[in-house]
């Protein structure tokens, strides 16, 4: 075989990187060969099939100017109890205006003066109202003018904050930080271990005392009825 011969064949290149496919840590520290189309890429890994699923399209979420792209994480099921719970307005209305004044952690940075102001209520309702929402553990006060919504109940990962200069920087804090951080805190139980269990249970206690009543007054009209009925009335 003659030296260009051999120099031909050397250049050829291998068909497999020599990479398990199946051990992604085998992966570090190798150069990574530039793959030029999926004919290639199905070469490379035999036996394997490929599908390439439809592009992914960006999320859309209506924004203001001021908090671009800044969206909150709610469970479902704490909105499902509230709903079922509170028989008043004002505590839910407070409680979806502190899901949306949240920043990214989870901060809310009003006070309770402008939380009266933007629901248009006297600043003690909000006051009473507040202290309820927070006698349940869904906010905690971090510090004057400063709250804290209950990262299991609602949570702000990451938004896109407008500067000073027009620009917009991205924020972002996991919710394991801030759960670790809130957590070693001396907080009562219901912050430190959510649970809405006591508000399913108040829940149950109501509809139930709200059926005892309702089989009073039918037997009152029973009775009267049959009374009125003995009497030939």
């Amino acid at each position: 075989m003659s030296e260009p011969q051999r120099r031909r064949r050397a250049a050829k290149p291998a068909p497999n990187p020599g990479l398990d496919p199946d051990d992604p840590l085998a992966a570090l520290g190798k150069r990574l060969r530039k793959i030029e189309g999926l004919d290639d890429l199905a070469r490379t890994y035999p036996g394997r099939d490929i599908t390439v699923g439809r592009q992914r399209q960006q999320l859309e979420f209506y924004s203001d100017p001021d908090r671009p792209n800044a969206f909150a994480m709610v469970a479902l099921e704490f909105f499902f109890v509230i709903a079922q719970y509170y028989r008043e307005a004002l505590p839910l209305r407070l409680i979806l205006l502190l899901i949306a004044g949240q920043r990214a952690g989870g901060r809310i940075p009003l006070t309770q003066d402008d939380m009266a102001q933007l629901l248009d209520v006297p600043r003690q309702n909000v006051n009473a109202a507040l202290g309820e929402i927070m006698g349940h553990g869904i906010v905690l006060k971090i510090t004057r003018g400063v709250y804290q919504f209950n990262p299991p109940y609602s949570y702000v990962a990451a938004e896109l904050v407008r500067l000073s200069d027009g620009s917009t920087e991205y924020v972002q804090v996991n919710q394991a930080d801030a759960l670790k951080e809130l957590r070693a805190e001396k907080l009562p139980d219901l912050v430190r271990y959510p649970s809405l269990q006591h508000m399913r249970e108040a829940v149950d206690a109501f509809r139930e005392e709200r059926s005892r009543k309702r089989r009073d007054r039918q037997e009152r009209l029973k009775a009267l009825a049959e009374q009125k009925e003995a009497h030939g009335e």
